[in-house]
């Protein structure tokens, strides 16, 4: 490989979704960026209409009010031709075939990018497995490919970006111009943020993947164990609200993750914890799996809760509010209430969905929506809640949420 340049004059993302769109934003206010999308629709309401195709309160204000020098493009070779910088943030969704995450169209934009611009540093902003990033340095014989891991939360990826808590480059420690190549991009990401202090950490692309599945699989374990405190406190008589209260006021727990729900889901957790059991299989390790488990028997306990509510209902009708798992957000892949529906169908009860992102819809999945809200409300014996609303208020006596401190 050439020497690369080290002016960045033109950047390629490929993938608009809240890793993508978020780092394309924030670097074109001082770099020329072309963002990859496969949908001429989201392209053109990016470029012409200013607006974002996803949620973020954030994103939305900067495509508004920002001088950008952002391009969304269906073409391909007008992004990468003359980049000096490629961000892959393209899908990785987990497999339970293979156990292992999908990463070819990883693999279809490193391919492409290496043909269009074959100097550019590329850098893998997709969760990938653990050992990934080497293994396709050694298949395709690039030495140019890093892995930096992003640590967003849904609907405020540009937010998280602008302040981040701390920035990873996973390189290859042995190779002197790519150590260099790795602070040089973690320095991009410093200048581009508006929280200038903080720390840039370049390592191993191994150990760096590592710590992007063990961040999550933390993070869910806390999901899991407050869950688990709920469940304990709902099924003796308790009050859950003061027990975790009482937990948490320890500095070293700390008061954050700690609002019970109906389980975890969404683009992270589930898939970065599947990856990472599958990826233990082999060693001694109790912790991980129970991680995974713990969600299961969360949604298990949530559904025969709800079937309590309905007892000796002829026909009874459960309501869903929502399918998103946070507000701010319009993400409900794998929404943990999706699994707790699937168990009161298989139970015989009727679903019926309040879900305004599905507007216009009658079904989802096989399921009923109403986005008449009084009508739903009226419709049905109970409401299942993750999240509470006040516009809820009027159903409170057949409400079923164990959100019991009103916030994410």
């Amino acid at each position: 490989m050439e020497k690369r340049q080290t002016t960045i004059n033109k950047i390629a993302v490929a993938g608009i979704g809240y890793v993508g769109l978020s780092l394309a934003v924030m670097l074109a206010q001082e770099h020329k960026v072309y963002a990859v999308c496969r949908h001429q629709e989201k392209a053109d309401l990016v470029n012409a209409g200013k607006r974002s195709p996803i949620r973020d309160a954030e994103l939305e204000r900067f495509l508004a009010e920002k001088e950008l020098d952002l391009t969304v493009t269906v073409d391909e070779r007008e992004a990468y031709t003359g980049a000096d910088l490629v961000i892959v943030a393209a899908p990785t969704n987990y497999d339970p075939q293979t156990r292992r995450f999908d990463t070819s169209a990883v693999e279809d934009v490193v391919r492409k990018a290496a043909a269009y611009a074959p100097e550019a540093l590329i850098v893998i902003k997709s969760t990938v497995p653990v050992g990934y990033t080497k293994s396709l340095r050694e298949k395709t014989g690039r030495r140019n490919i890093l892995f930096s891991p992003e640590f967003l939360r849904e609907g405020k990826g540009l937010y998280d970006n602008l302040y981040p808590r701390r920035i990873i480059v996973g390189t290859d420690m042995a190779d002197e111009e790519m150590v260099k190549a790795a602070e040089g991009f973690g320095e991009l990401l410093k200048a581009a943020a508006l929280n200038r202090d903080v720390s840039v950490l370049v390592m191993g692309s191994t150990e760096a993947e590592a710590a992007k599945l063990f961040a999550n699989a933390y993070l869910a374990m806390r999901v899991g164990f407050f869950n688990e405190l709920d469940t304990y406190a709902e099924l003796n008589g308790l009050n859950a609200r003061e027990v975790i209260q009482g937990v948490c006021m320890d500095w070293r727990i700390g008061d954050h993750y700690n609002n019970p729900s109906f389980g975890y889901g969404g683009y992270c957790f589930p898939k970065d914890t599947k990856q990472l059991l599958a990826g233990c299989a082999d060693m001694p390790q109790r912790l991980i799996r129970a991680v995974v488990e713990t969600n299961d028997a969360r949604k298990d306990h949530i559904a025969a809760q709800v079937m309590k509510h309905l007892a000796g209902k002829d026909k009874p009708v459960a309501g869903v509010y929502r399918l998103i798992m946070k507000s701010g957000s319009d993400n409900f892949r794998d929404s943990a209430v999706q699994g707790v529906m699937e168990r009161l169908a298989g139970e015989g009860v009727s679903i019926v969905v309040y879900e305004p992102t599905l507007a216009g819809q009658t079904s989802f999945n096989g399921y009923a929506v109403n986005n008449d809200l009084e009508r739903f409300l009226a419709g049905c014996d109970v409401i299942l809640a993750n999240r509470y609303e006040e516009e809820l208020a009027p159903a409170a006596d057949k409400l079923y949420t164990r959100d019991l401190f009103r916030r994410d």
